[in-house]
């Protein structure tokens, strides 16, 4: 029986670049038509249909080609259903041009200490990213998607809506932006 490599990867972003990603399966030769990709997909998500394909289709001998460490699992509970998953089916993993074997003792050591690296590198993410937004939001900068009107724009819906003679819809219309923004400028107008 021949082995098959299957190749995985993971990206969170339609930005994100898969180059790098590519260049290490198919060193690992990966046919390109045994490669299984999900896009658009946060670290935390585990609903990604391509791996449960890719997964599905790696047989007893085969190998689960994942090009970098973060790609296949971010957290070690994750991490652990895929090597359960791996070693109930007789299937061996590649991480760069290294083969391991998930029921060798070393081979299941490494998946999971790679597993606590790249829950760990997640985990430090989050924290800078809520820091940041911490310290922009104690500068009074707006976190998030900019409002429809600029400040100056702000003040005549504010004015008019004041008057009693203008419903929301009337705002929206008049300053080509939806309702939703227009509660979000009188909101913001009433905090001031």
């Amino acid at each position: 029986m021949t082995e098959i490599r299957i190749g995985y990867a993971r990206c969170s972003t339609d930005k994100q670049d898969l180059t790098a990603q590519q260049e290490a399966r198919g060193k690992l030769s990966v046919s390109p038509d045994r490669i299984y990709i999900d896009k658009r997909l946060t670290d935390s998500n585990r609903q990604r249909s391509d791996l449960d394909q890719a997964l599905a289709a790696v047989r007893r001998g085969d190998t689960l080609v994942v090009p970098q460490r973060d790609r296949l699992a971010r957290s070690v509970p994750d991490a652990r259903e895929i090597a359960d998953a791996l070693l109930a089916s007789s299937m061996k993993w590649a991480l760069g041009s290294r083969i391991y074997d998930p029921a060798d003792p070393i081979g299941k050591m490494l998946f999971n200490v790679l597993a606590t690296f790249a829950e760990f590198e997640g985990d430090l993410i989050h924290l800078r990213t809520r820091e940041g937004m911490a310290i922009a939001r104690t500068k009074g900068k707006h976190r998030g998607k900019q409002p429809g009107l600029s400040d100056k724009q702000q003040k005549e819906p504010c004015r008019m809506h004041e008057t009693g003679q203008h419903s929301i819809s009337d705002l929206a219309e008049s300053f080509a932006v939806s309702q939703p923004t227009v509660y979000q400028t009188l909101s913001r107008h009433k905090q001031v």
